[in-house]
C-alpha cells in the first residue's frame, strides 16, 4: 500500500503561476479584437484586415457593434482531440466561423503556445453575445490550463462585450440544427440515446443512434455522439456523469431525445450532492490489515486549479496489534483531518490510507495559492513522530483514478 509513497517528491517549482503564454495571449487579444471582430462581420470568403503583428487594428476603424456579428452555427467537426485542429489542412470550416484565415491561423498560434492540444472556437448568434471557449476538449489534463486562462480574461467592459468559456457549455438549441461533418450533414433531431443509468459510479452509459450512422465511418459516428452530449450537458457535466459512450446502428429500447439528457442526469447526481466517503480493507506491504477511504464522488471539473497530487504521510504512536490507530492517536488523527477539510478551493481531501502505523493522505491542490506551506505547518505540528509532505504534479488525477470503483 505505501511503497508508492516513494515516487512523491516535492518539485522543485511547485507553483504552477500563470503560463506567459496566458499573459501574452490576453495582452494580444486586447489589441487584436478589433480585427477579429471585423473579420467576423465581414462573414465567410471576404478577407477582413489580418492582424497586425504588433496587434493593432490596421484599418483605424472603432470597434464594431457586436450586436452586428453573423456569429450562427459553427461546423466544429474540426476541434475533437483525435482530428487536426483549428486550421489544419484539409479542413472544410474553421471553429471560427467567419474569420478570415488569417485570423484563424494567428488565433490558432496563440492558443497552442499555451498548448498544444487545446482547442478553440468562436460562437454566439445576434440576439447573444460572442463567445471564445478554449478547451482540453474533455481531457483533465488540460482542465487546468483552460480554467487558468479563463481566470485571466477581462471582465467588464475590457472584455468588450464577450463572454468567454473554459470548457464548452451546454447548448441545447443545437440539438435542433444539422451538423456538418466532412461531407455529411447529420440532422440531429433524429438522434436517440439509450441511457443506462450507474448508480455504483455515479455515471449514465450512453447508447447513440442516429439512422446516417449506418453511412458513415465509427469516427464521425463518435463525433456526432460526443458533440450532442456537449451540447445537451455542457463538457464539464459530461466528464462529471457520463460513463461508457457507445454507438448504436439501430434505435435502443427506451431511448430518449438527447434534450431530456439533463434531467436523467439531474436524477443521478441529486443522492451525490453531499459527497460521502467509500471504505475498504487490505492488506500492507507486509501483511498486515490496512484501511483505505475514498472521497466519493469526487470531480476533477469541481476543482480545476488542483493539478497537484499532494501525499502527507502521518505516523501514529498508539496502535492496536494489527498496528491500527486507537486512542488518543485515532482522535488526533481526526482532528488533523478535520483540518484538512476546511482548505476551500486551495486544496480537497481525496483519499485516506491507514496502516502498519502510518496514515497517509491524499490531497489534490492548487499550487498558486499558498497551501504547500499551510500543510507543511501543518505537518511541523503533529506530536506523534514526523510527518512528511510530498507533492508531484498530476492534472490529470492519475493517482486517484486507482481508488476509484
Amino acid at each position: 500500500m505505501f511503497d508508492a509513497m516513494g515516487i512523491f517528491r516535492r518539485p522543485r517549482d511547485a507553483s504552477a503561476s500563470t503560463l506567459p503564454a496566458i499573459t501574452e495571449f490576453w495582452e494580444w487579444w486586447a489589441q487584436a479584437r478589433p480585427t477579429i471582430e471585423a473579420s467576423l462581420a465581414a462573414g465567410p470568403g471576404t478577407e477582413a484586415p489580418g492582424p497586425d503583428p504588433s496587434g493593432a487594428d490596421p484599418s483605424g476603424a472603432d470597434p464594431l457593434d457586436l450586436g452586428s456579428l453573423d456569429l450562427g452555427p459553427l461546423d466544429l467537426g474540426s476541434l475533437d482531440p483525435d482530428r487536426p485542429g483549428p486550421g489544419a489542412p484539409g479542413e472544410l470550416d474553421a471553429p471560427g466561423g467567419g474569420l478570415s484565415a488569417d485570423a484563424v491561423d494567428e488565433l490558432s498560434r496563440r492558443v497552442h503556445k499555451i498548448h498544444p492540444e487545446l482547442q478553440w472556437e468562436i460562437g454566439g448568434a445576434e440576439d447573444r453575445a460572442p463567445t471564445l471557449t478554449v478547451t482540453g476538449g474533455g481531457d483533465p489534463e488540460l482542465r487546468g490550463l483552460s480554467e487558468r486562462w479563463f481566470r485571466a480574461a477581462p471582465a467588464g467592459a475590457a472584455a468588450g462585450g464577450w463572454r468567454f468559456h473554459p470548457a464548452r457549455q451546454a447548448d441545447p438549441e443545437m440539438l435542433a440544427q444539422d451538423l456538418l461533418l466532412g461531407d455529411h450533414e447529420f440532422d440531429l433531431e433524429y438522434v436517440r440515446l439509450g441511457m443506462r443509468a450507474d448508480t455504483d459510479r455515479a455515471r449514465v452509459d450512453i447508447g447513440a443512434y442516429h439512422p446516417d450512422f449506418l453511412f458513415v465511418a465509427e469516427e464521425q459516428q463518435l463525433q456526432v455522439a460526443m458533440h450532442v452530449l456537449d451540447w445537451a450537458l455542457g463538457e464539464d457535466d459530461v466528464a462529471r456523469w457520463v460513463g461508457e459512450v457507445t454507438i448504436a446502428t439501430e434505435a435502443p429500447i427506451d431511448s430518449l431525445p438527447p434534450a431530456l439528457l439533463a434531467s436523467v442526469v439531474e436524477q443521478i447526481a441529486e443522492p451525490f450532492e453531499e459527497p460521502e466517503w467509500l471504505t475498504g480493507e487490505g492488506r500492507t506491504p507486509r501483511g498486515h490489515p490496512a484501511r483505505l477511504g475514498a472521497r466519493f464522488p469526487l470531480h476533477r471539473q469541481d476543482y480545476p486549479l488542483c493539478d497537484l497530487h499532494v501525499a502527507i504521510t502521518v505516523p501514529y504512536a498508539h496502535s492496536n496489534p494489527d498496528r491500527l490507530p486507537v486512542e488518543p492517536s485515532a482522535g488526533a488523527l481526526r482532528a488533523f483531518e478535520k483540518k484538512l477539510t476546511k482548505l476551500g478551493d486551495k486544496a480537497v481531501l481525496a483519499v485516506r490510507e491507514t496502516g502498519d502505523g502510518l496514515r497517509v493522505f491524499h490531497l489534490y491542490a492548487d499550487p498558486d495559492s499558498g497551501v504547500i506551506g499551510d500543510l507543511d505547518q501543518l505537518a511541523a505540528g503533529w506530536s506523534e513522530g514526523k510527518a512528511k509532505v510530498a507533492s508531484t504534479a498530476d492534472p490529470g488525477w492519475r493517482v486517484l483514478s486507482a481508488y476509484l470503483p
